[in-house]
Order: C-alpha cells, then structure tokens, then sequence
C-alpha cells in the first residue's frame, strides 16, 4: 500500500491540505496527517480547527513514499520555522522519494536547496523568494524529476491527482476522477 505524510502547521491553507487528504485515501493510500506543532490540534488559516493523526516525531518517514507540504501564509511560515521538515524534504529529495508542495510551500524547499536548478511553480508573489536558479513557470500545477508543485487553491485537487498519477499512474486516477466526477 502507497503512504504518504501531510504536514499540517497552524495557519495552513486547510482546502489545499485536506483536498491532498481526500484524493489520495480515495486512491486506496494510507494517508498520514503529521503536526509540526506542540499539539495535535492545528487551526487552520480560516478558522478551521481539526486533529493531526501524529506528533512530527511519532511519524515513520522511511515508510511514506511521498511527503506533502500544504501552504497558506502563515502556515508555510510555520513549516519553515521548523528543522525537522527541512530535514525530512531533503532526505526525501535524495532518495527520489515524492515530493509534494502548494501555493506558498515551495518556498520551504527553495530554503532547504532542493529546487535548485529545477522548474517548479507556486502562489503568484513568493517565487522572488525562491533562489536564482530555479525556473518558476507560473503553471497551476509543475512537475520536475520528484518534486511537484501547485500555486494556489483553486490547483488543490489537479495537484492531488498529478500526485496520484506519479504514485501510481493512470489507472487509479481514473478511479478517483470517477468517484468525484471530474471533468476529462
């Protein structure tokens, strides 16, 4: 079974998080919500207050096979704020594990140097915080090598589900388009 780890901080954009959430248990994967804060309970960047299935250092990392990184202002704010998250991007980066990271969250990975030389996308306005040499496209959705990306929230579910084809291809994503009756 595919695992994945959503890091959930306060102040995180709770459509872009939970979208991530449901697409990919829709799939059949065993989704894990990990808290990067002091307490299982995160409130969300619009007053939404939920549960994390598991404290930061509860998580098995070497058992997920891709690690998502909602964004929100604050919430990426947050993510960056903490070394274990840098640490787990760039141990996920170098193993060629997948990586995901919407609307402000790219800019953790540009911090942790695993965009470089990559084209990636994210929330129009924080790519003058991404470093010189990676190549924003603007895109809704950006994929390069193991690493996609999303700018916003209206790119919350096509972010789901281009993670879904890398996980497991097309066949499940059909699926899931199905169940949701997405168009194309």
């Amino acid at each position: 079974m595919i695992k994945v780890g959503i890091f959930l901080a306060d102040g995180f954009e709770e459509i872009e998080g939970l979208t991530s959430v449901d697409a990919m248990r829709r799939a059949g994967y065993e989704v894990t919500t990990i808290s990067i804060m002091n307490d299982l309970a995160i409130n969300g960047s619009h007053g939404i207050r939920l549960f994390a299935d598991l404290m930061f250092d509860e998580a098995d990392y070497d058992s997920f096979d891709c690690i998502v990184l909602p964004g929100g202002g604050v919430g990426t704010q947050n993510l960056k704020k903490h070394e274990g998250v840098k640490e787990i991007v760039k141990k996920f980066a170098q193993s060629g594990k997948l990586i995901g990271a919407i609307c402000a969250a790219p800019t953790v990975l540009s911090d942790a140097g695993i965009l470089s030389g990559k084209k990636a996308t994210c929330y129009p306005g924080c790519e003058v915080d991404f470093a010189d040499d990676i190549t924003y496209t603007g895109a809704q959705v950006e994929q390069d090598g193991n690493i996609i990306t999303g700018n916003g929230m209206a790119a919350a579910l096509p972010f789901a589900l281009a993670l879904i084809v890398k996980l497991s291809g097309e066949e499940d994503v059909s699926v899931v388009k199905k169940g949701i009756v997405y168009p194309g």
